[in-house]
């Protein structure tokens, strides 16, 4: 029994890790971290959707997430700082959310569950919609990953080429919300943004190319999520925070122990 449970959240978290870590390569690339804690915080009304409409959650957070992010690809493109807008914006979502949760009549929500994951509590048809909605986040960026890249990195020449660097923004932007959507049950709404980001930013020193640095990000995120539930199952954190925490002891490895090792 114990088996089944620690094998059912190990699969959850490797299968968000597939899909958040090249996605997060681009959030790297793009300076987009506040971008996916807006998507992300947003996510919470999503929550009380789903809950005031009896929707399956993963339902209402997809079309919140999506809906977040129009809204920011529409706004950044006004004269307002891109900064202030997505702080407030992530901050509002997060607030609104709250809120919107605790106006559900009838509901006792465990808000933390939300918040901060429950890798632990995933059952098999969860484990089933996040690989599938993993294995779609990574077929889309495969598909376009060249278009994708060149809008990224030069939207200029993207232009000239006849690509079209809105459309690619699009296409990233529905890929974040569909990663957001499966990954709120494993790490929490609060700590998606991280997963998106650390295992990225943790590959970049061992990576010679983008392609390197996309897989890479999806090795250190799979051993983040392996050793947090270890971290977790033996010392008795939360497992969500522990995976992100491992992540977080990956990057200051790769980017402040092994520079030095290189170098001698």
């Amino acid at each position: 029994m114990l088996d089944d449970f620690i094998l059912r959240a190990a699969l959850a978290g490797l299968g968000v890790a597939l899909a958040a870590a090249p996605l997060g390569c681009f959030v790297v690339w793009r300076r987009m971290a506040y971008f996916g804690d807006a998507t992300s915080h947003a996510a919470l009304l999503g929550v009380a959707l789903a809950l005031a409409t009896s929707l399956p959650v993963i339902v209402g957070v997809l079309f919140v997430a999506l809906a977040m992010a129009v809204i920011i690809n529409s706004l950044s493109e006004r004269q307002v700082s891109s900064d202030a807008l997505l702080g407030v914006l992530a901050h509002a979502g997060l607030a609104l959310g709250l809120v919107a949760v605790s106006l559900v009549p009838g509901q006792r929500v465990d808000l933390s569950a939300y918040l901060f994951g429950d890798i632990l509590a995933v059952t098999k048809i969860d484990v089933l919609v996040i690989w599938v909605g993993a294995i779609l986040v990574a077929a889309l960026l495969l598909a376009r990953w060249q278009a994708l890249l060149t809008a990224t990195l030069n939207p200029d020449l993207a232009t000239a080429s006849g690509g079209n660097p809105k459309r690619e923004q699009f296409i990233l932007t529905l890929a974040l919300a569909v990663t957001v959507a499966v990954a709120i049950k494993v790490v929490g709404a609060l700590l998606i943004a991280a997963m998106l980001v650390i295992p990225a930013a943790a590959a970049r020193p061992f990576s010679r190319t983008p392609e390197a640095m996309a897989v890479w990000a999806m090795i250190l995120g799979a051993i983040a999520v392996c050793a947090g539930l270890i971290a977790s199952f033996h010392f008795d954190t939360p497992t969500g925070p522990s995976i992100v925490a491992a992540a977080a002891v990956l990057f200051t490895f790769s980017n402040g122990l092994f520079p030095l090792f290189r170098g001698k």
